[in-house]
């Protein structure tokens, strides 16, 4: 393909471009294989899921002693994550071991943060609500079946997209979303943590006065401004093929998916949450969506240096303008099931 990109205007087409076969390297890379003596640093999110620590924990412990394995069970609290997670991510190097996340999906990117850093193996026990990163990589959210997934597979390379050199498996958003993540975290501080609270907090917050963004967008030469209510950029097949957006093939070409939301009333909204709910959004004339390897977003009056709300992977942030959104050149090493001609498996309910 030759680069080119075709553009639409503000009228909520889809938008198709160009990108490159091969451009996250994810092939033609291989971790260091890991040395089952040395111990697994499992970094455990004390405050994630419906799990009790402690039985998790006891789990974790029964798997190693029954394969033969060892590894130290590091807990901690959100706000200890990051630098637990560094920690055990350079032991995991100098062992050739791997840093094992336990948690949802916040929790998966700060230690994958870790250790893709590191140049480290990475594993996953979901613990989360949605675990989008480990069902659409065939990681099994059962924790015993997890465990043996963990303990019996090898490092794979995936693509992870970056943020302003802030790395995300998921996905990385401004506008909406953001708010929409910060008010389901308030409805399961309230009510706890489920699928229904998770709904029941999205359509509080899509009933509520949005602001609209008046963006300029920049892939390569080409150069574009919109108004939009939330831009996202998806990395995970599963949520995408979910909503019904036709980008989700593109993370399979080493592209990334942006999905782009035009201002529209309360009806049109709770008419969309219910598009999304049957797997048809990219269906909607208001929903635009298209494909890409590199874009800068920054605000339309060209005000670099202004700090925005964004998310990645369920958790919200702060970051200066212009946001940068690419395919990192230096894959994650993930433990995960692999088929006999080497594609990567998903779990079943999960194409």
């Amino acid at each position: 393909m030759n680069g080119k990109s075709l553009l639409s205007n503000d009228t909520g087409v889809l938008l198709a471009s160009a990108c490159p076969q091969s451009s996250s390297a994810t092939t033609a890379q291989h971790a260091a294989p890991i040395d089952p003596a040395a111990p697994l640093q499992f970094v455990i999110n004390a405050a994630s899921g419906q799990h009790d620590q402690g039985m998790i924990g006891q789990v974790i412990e029964e798997a190693l002693r029954l394969s033969g394995r060892t590894g130290e069970l590091l807990f901690a609290r959100p706000d200890q994550l990051p630098n637990m997670a560094q920690q055990a991510a350079a032991t995991a190097f100098g062992q050739r071991s791997a840093v094992v996340a336990v948690g949802g999906d916040g929790t998966i990117n700060a230690v994958a943060q870790a250790a893709h850093a590191q140049g480290c193996a990475l594993g996953v026990l979901p613990q989360g609500t949605f675990n989008y990163f480990a069902r659409t990589h065939g990681i099994p959210t059962d924790a015993l079946q997890a465990l043996q997934t963990l303990l019996t597979c090898a490092p794979v390379p995936v693509q992870v997209g970056l943020i302003n050199e802030h790395i995300f498996l998921v996905n990385a958003s401004l506008g909406l979303y953001p708010e929409l993540l910060q008010d389901r975290e308030a409805f399961k501080r309230r009510f706890g943590r489920s699928r229904l609270v998770a709904f029941g907090s999205a359509l509080v917050t899509l009933l509520a006065v949005h602001r609209v963004l008046k963006l300029r967008i920049e892939r390569g030469t080409d150069s574009r401004d919109i108004s939009t209510t939330t831009l996202f950029i998806g990395n995970n097949r599963l949520q995408l093929e979910q909503v019904g957006v036709a980008q989700a093939s593109a993370l399979d070409q080493g592209c990334l998916a942006a999905v782009m939301l035009r201002p529209i009333g309360v009806l049109a909204m709770l008419w969309l949450l219910l598009r999304g709910s049957f797997g048809t959004l990219g269906e909607a004339d208001t929903v635009e969506s298209f494909q890409f390897h590199r874009m800068r977003v920054r605000p339309r009056l060209g005000w670099d240096g202004l700090t925005v709300k964004v998310a990645f992977d369920g958790e919200v942030s702060w970051m200066q303008t212009p946001l940068e959104f690419k395919i990192s050149a230096t894959p994650l090493y993930l433990i995960k099931p692999v088929t006999g001609d080497g594609a990567t498996g998903r779990s079943g309910g999960s194409t």
